[in-house]
């Protein structure tokens, strides 16, 4: 594992522990995350832990043109059941992610650290955020980092049923249309897997991620 310094820049993903474990320290700045993510490699840790930077193998991932929409989903969309904005409200869809609860999860990882350091990317353009609301509520969303033809999924919430899912969804389907190649969706989770996620191998995700 290897401490960083103010010095920009980090050890190639390979270096990484076997639970993916690259580095520890350095800052928040603009400029490290998103030469972190350029690089496949993105922060992680709890408030009362060091900066830990991860990147895992496998790698989960989306290829937008395998997405998949359950009969149910595509009957939840054709009803539209949902109103769903992209931009409208980062800070109030960073913040429902960082304080809904998880099973198995105590706190959270998105620190008010986090928060702000996200708000910067999306000030800047290069975090995006995606509303779901139901009745004017906000119900569902997520945020992620964009870097042009590759999107870096962080974090969803959902209040009701299917909010998260629809959110996904029409995010997806919209980077299709616009030719982005991959999803970056970190970690395996069965509800990613569901809808068309699998998990490669580091080294082939780092050859997609630089193309």
């Amino acid at each position: 594992m290897i401490f960083l310094n103010d010095s920009l820049q980090f050890p190639h993903p390979e270096n990484a522990s076997p639970e993916g474990i690259l580095a520890v320290g350095g800052d928040l700045s603009p400029e490290r995350l998103l030469l972190a993510y350029s690089e496949g490699i993105f922060p992680w840790f709890d408030e009362d832990q060091p900066i830990l930077w991860w990147s895992p193998d496998p790698r989960m991932v989306l290829f937008p043109e395998k997405l998949k929409v359950s009969k149910s989903m595509r009957q939840i969309l054709r009803r539209n059941e949902f109103v769903v904005t992209f931009n409208q409200d980062f800070e109030r869809v960073i913040r429902a992610c960082a304080s809904v609860k998880r099973e198995g999860q105590y706190g959270t990882w998105i620190t008010e650290d986090m928060i702000q350091a996200y708000l910067k990317l999306h000030h800047l353009g290069k975090a995006i955020s995606v509303e779901v609301y139901k009745e004017d509520e906000l119900v569902g969303g997520l945020y992620g980092i964009d870097l042009g033809t590759v999107f870096c999924g962080e974090s969803m919430f959902s209040k009701v049923s299917n909010a998260s899912k629809t959110g996904f969804i029409t995010l997806v389907q919209m980077l299709k249309e616009k030719e982005y190649t991959l999803i970056d969706c970190q970690v395996y989770t069965d509800h990613l897997a569901s809808l068309g996620a699998e998990e490669i191998p580091r080294i082939e995700f780092l050859k997609l991620l630089h193309q």
